[in-house]
């Protein structure tokens, strides 16, 4: 899997880092609330400075608030079901 380019969803950005734990730590937040970032496809807007910050930090290219609100909106429609 090639690691250039950006993720193509929110647990494929989550997949960058070696594990759960090290995403959480690097955007500071707990492990749960990363773990369900990771499981609902989404993360909260009060994370996104910091996910934007994090993901700039490991080159991790087209993390923007954009990209995070256009996977926000995506993933709540099953929600409802």
């Amino acid at each position: 899997m090639s690691m250039s380019g950006p993720p193509t969803s929110i647990s494929r950005l989550i997949d960058r880092w070696h594990s759960i734990g090290a995403f959480a730590a690097d955007v500071g937040c707990g492990y749960e609330a990363a773990r369900q970032m990771r499981r609902r496809g989404r993360i909260a807007p009060q994370h996104w400075p910091h996910v934007v910050a994090a993901s700039r930090r490991r080159g991790i290219e087209g993390v923007t608030y954009e990209w995070l609100a256009g996977h926000r909106i995506a993933a709540m429609p099953g929600e409802a079901a």
